[in-house]
């Protein structure tokens, strides 16, 4: 008996790109607008097919530079998160989509390409779903997963970013002892004994803590 032709069906990779702004203390979602139809002018997750044989990771990175205009060298960390597969997401054929998080070094990016992760407006696709999914998966990695952590707060980082971090992913700011004996536990973060300049408010001068360089 012959076996059915099956079609095969394109791969989409969407990235849920991140960086943190410790100026407005907050968890920045990057976002495109896109050139073409479908959906020309609105605005999209940066995404783009998958090549032949191309690795996720790479597509991921040319997704990220590509439509959000950030250096390669910018992007510090890529991770898989899931696959949408509903067969109408794509309004030009069936195409898999797997969301990816990138996380990209604090800096001047300018330009509405980056909003809060709490007010990201309607996307394109089923970009807006892709992102309400992901957005537990990306609270559950912080802490637990040290590229991701890394990769968001950079090398070094205070107390008080950690605390902002932390309640922009998880939506509840955690008291600084408890969140401090958690980032006791993650592997290759280290207290130091430095403290940065003092809060605007006044207090105590929030702790610095740093990634150990070594393997």
């Amino acid at each position: 008996m012959d076996t059915p032709r099956v079609e095969s069906s394109l791969v989409s990779v969407d990235v849920l790109a991140l960086r943190f702004d410790p100026d407005a203390r907050v968890v920045l979602l990057g976002i495109a607008t896109r050139a073409h139809d479908p959906f020309a002018g609105a605005r999209a997750l940066p995404g783009v097919l998958l090549g032949r044989g191309e690795r996720l990771r790479d597509a991921a990175v040319r997704a990220v530079t590509g439509k959000l205009g950030v250096a390669g060298d910018a992007v510090t960390a890529v991770g898989q998160l899931i696959t949408f597969d509903e067969p109408s997401r794509d309004p030009r054929g069936p195409t898999l989509s797997v969301a990816l998080w990138a996380t990209v070094a604090s800096g001047r990016h300018e330009g509405p390409r980056w909003v809060p992760l709490d007010q990201v407006p309607p996307l394109a696709f089923d970009h807006s779903r892709i992102v309400a999914d992901c957005r537990p998966l990306l609270r559950d990695r912080l802490w637990r997963d040290p590229a991701f952590t890394a990769g968001l707060l950079g090398p070094e980082f205070t107390t008080a970013q950690a605390l902002d971090v932390t309640e922009a992913l998880t939506g509840d700011r955690p008291y600084p002892a408890n969140l401090g004996r958690t980032m006791d536990r993650v592997p290759g973060l280290k207290r130091t004994a430095r403290h940065a300049a003092a809060l605007p408010k006044g207090g105590r001068p929030p702790l610095v803590w740093r990634w150990d360089p070594t393997p």
